[in-house]
């Protein structure tokens, strides 16, 4: 009997999810089946209901849904919990589980497929919303030298600090904070490349043989990965691996089987 996947967001006819699982599943042998579902903005609850009462078996869940999912779950991962999202649901024996694969898919792509070493680096991350929240614990756990978050407002960077100060050296300022400041590897996890802008981040923030990386992927170079470019990073890199590793996390989680990513993230470039 086939099993029923998705992913659920609003709005999600862009979303490559399909296409990623349905090359795990053609990799791994596994019979399932993998949609899209478009979330309503206010029966977000309903709709996870209706797809469970059809025989789903579990659901990615993207932009706007994240925290409402984590609120929808009855169990929560610990990385989950910390991230205070869910982008993973889980549906057996009557259960909801949540978890966050966002930040284990970040560092997948950076370490394995770019082989950047994150232990010992400067780390700037700029944002402070669901997706940095989501690759705190992961990039913590790989012990940077210094794990730095700055955000527009700097009381939501500093609340963000001082709640991981236990899993290692991380600090929170403001933008404006960052001057005279070098890193090895700037991260964007906010959302202003969807309006094709960049942080106000100082010109000189990166440090020589410094790395970029954008959260967010296009089929063009995206407002930061071209900013990287400019500024003389070694890699400027977008978040296509970052959503094929993410995904084979979930997979992992589904089907208890690690699918092969190369692959498919070079088939998405090509397309």
């Amino acid at each position: 009997m086939t099993d029923e996947y998705a992913v659920i967001g609003n709005p999600i006819e862009h979303s490559k999810s399909p296409q990623i699982h349905a090359a795990f599943a053609r990799q791994t042998g596994q019979d399932i089946h993998y949609g899209f579902l478009l979330g309503d903005l206010e029966e977000f609850e309903a709709d996870v209901d209706q797809f469970v009462a059809n025989g789903g078996r579990g659901l990615n869940v993207t932009v706007p849904f994240k925290e409402r999912a984590f609120r929808y779950a009855d169990t929560l991962s610990g990385r989950a919990r910390e991230a205070g999202a869910v982008n993973t649901l889980t549906f057996s024996d009557g259960g909801v589980h949540g978890d966050n694969t966002d930040g284990a898919g970040l560092v997948r792509d950076l370490t394995c497929n770019h082989r950047f070493q994150i232990e010992g680096a400067r780390v700037l991350l700029l944002g402070a919303g669901g997706a940095v929240r989501g690759a705190l614990r992961p990039l913590l756990d790989e012990r940077p030298a210094a794990l730095v978050i700055a955000n527009r407002t700097a009381d939501k960077a500093l609340s963000l600090a001082a709640a991981s100060a236990a899993r290692g050296a991380v600090i929170g300022c403001g933008l404006d904070d960052l001057v005279g400041r070098e890193f090895d590897l700037i991260i964007n996890g906010t959302a202003a490349g969807l309006a094709a802008k960049v942080p106000a981040i100082p010109d000189e923030c990166l440090a020589d043989g410094g790395w970029t990386y954008d959260m967010l992927y296009a089929s063009e170079p995206t407002a930061f990965v071209s900013w990287g470019r400019a500024h003389g990073a070694v890699r400027a890199l977008d978040g296509l691996g970052m959503l094929v590793e993410q995904a084979a996390e979930s997979f992992l989680l589904w089907r208890g089987v690690m699918p092969e990513t190369a692959s498919v993230i070079a088939a998405l470039r090509t397309a």
